[in-house]
């Protein structure tokens, strides 16, 4: 606040001709009404000297009084939407955040997927996925695709590739269609029509010592450390096959375990025997690579 007191003469010269009183004048300035400060001194102007009797002066006093008014009532609305906030920049902030936000959520969805990484087989060495399941041995890839009952044949859309499976019904998305995990024989491929409700799909690896862990990339992931085959299919198998299996067998359940594998377990007894054999020599630094 501001107080006026002793309304004083510039120059101790007279406004006019006519002596202006020597009456003091208090008037207190007050930020929420400064027009009602104004129109007290100019009443105190009026009345006590004759300084609005020139038109042009009154004109321009109310121009000033008009551009005061304006200018107050600018900076009151801008004040307000400050405080209160623009709705419509509101609204585009939001549908500005928005996508940011469902971006965010995107991310946050795949790292959860990351982190619980690969899944445990079914009882086929594969996964009963929404659309479709499969298993596998170690020699074949067998891939089950329900369809509506009483499905023809007409209607499948089966096309086998080297690297590349797709799999639907005509006029519809495929149910299946991306790039294989690893090549196939396609010769010795075939699908099937069963009982008119399921499309069963029979895939030759050309890799018959490695378990799949997907059927097409992108597809969850089996876990095929963890994958085995039917011991009674085993027996069918030649001695130098059925070795081979039971061989990878135990060096995936040692690394399940974190235990050595055959190999190196080998290594470590030969490595062993020639420790024995040679007790002069020192051997605290090496090491089985």
């Amino acid at each position: 606040m501001a107080i006026i007191s002793d309304y004083d003469e510039q120059d101790n010269k007279p406004l006019s001709s006519s002596s202006v009183s020597q009456k003091p004048f208090n008037a207190v300035l007050d930020s929420a009404n400064p027009l009602g400060f104004l129109e007290t001194v100019f009443e105190f102007l009026g009345r006590e000297s004759d300084i609005f009797k020139s038109d042009s002066l009154v004109s321009d006093v109310n121009a000033v009084v008009r551009i005061v008014k304006d200018k107050l009532e600018t900076e009151e609305k801008k004040r307000k939407e400050n405080v209160q906030g623009s709705p419509g920049k509101a609204e585009k902030k939001y549908k500005e955040d928005v996508p940011v936000v469902e971006k965010a959520e995107e991310v946050k969805e795949a790292m959860e997927e990351d982190k619980k990484g690969p899944l445990d087989p079914n009882k086929g060495n594969g996964l009963d996925l929404d659309s479709y399941s499969w298993g596998q041995s170690l020699q074949e890839v067998s891939v089950n695709i329900p369809v509506p009952p009483g499905t023809k044949s007409r209607f499948i859309v089966c096309d086998i590739k080297k690297n590349h499976l797709t799999v639907g019904l005509k006029g519809q998305p495929p149910i299946i269609d991306g790039e294989l995990y690893r090549p196939i024989k396609v010769e010795d491929c075939f699908w099937s029509l069963e009982d008119q409700k399921s499309i069963s799909v029979l895939l030759t690896k050309t890799d018959q010592m490695e378990w799949w862990k997907c059927v097409v990339k992108g597809e969850p992931e089996i876990d095929p450390t963890k994958a085995e085959p039917e011991s009674s299919k085993l027996s069918d198998l030649d001695p130098e096959t059925r070795s081979t299996v039971e061989k990878m067998m135990f060096d995936q359940r040692q690394k399940s375990m974190g235990l050595p594998t055959s190999d190196e377990v080998q290594k470590q007894e030969i490595l062993k025997k020639f420790m024995a054999e040679h007790p002069e020599m020192d051997f605290s630094r090496a090491k089985m690579s």
